[in-house]
């Protein structure tokens, strides 16, 4: 069967799964990491578990300081830094994954399938292979003679 989802819309979807949620990166990463045999995949889904990781602990740091807020009580200028911390994180993670799914999408990486090779030259190969095990075969007295 002929594979419809391409290296790179593969790779887009990782990167989509990071942003999108926690579970479905977990779901889609975490199989690409266990089953896949693509090495390309593999490392896209461990850079995308990395930067993950990074905007789970910025979000954990700011639910920190959002809890510090609420117990310290009402502070114009506190609550003025956060909700622009919050914004700034925000547009930061929006730009970062966006930037990672086009450069999965149009970057310069190469696909992984090799091309078809025609049938004149999947002779000539064959003809190397069964010449080259021939040889490798005989025995050393029929090289003798």
């Amino acid at each position: 069967m002929k594979n419809i989802w391409t290296n790179r819309w593969k790779k887009a979807l990782i990167w989509l799964c990071g942003y999108v949620s926690l579970i479905a990166y977990a779901v889609v990463g975490g199989y690409v990491i266990a089953k896949s045999e693509d090495e390309d995949l593999r490392r896209t889904a461990k850079t995308a578990f990395i930067v993950t990781l990074i905007f789970t602990a910025i979000d954990a740091f700011v639910s920190i300081l959002s809890s510090i807020y609420g117990l310290s009580g009402y502070s114009r200028g506190f609550s003025d830094f956060l909700s622009w911390f919050r914004f700034v994180i925000q547009i930061a993670e929006i730009a970062v994954y966006a930037v990672f799914i086009l450069l999965s999408l149009f970057g310069g990486s190469k696909e992984t399938a090799e091309p078809e090779k025609s049938g004149e030259e999947k002779t000539q190969s064959a003809e190397k292979e069964e010449t080259s095990a021939e040889s490798e075969n005989a025995k050393p007295e029929d090289k003798k003679e």
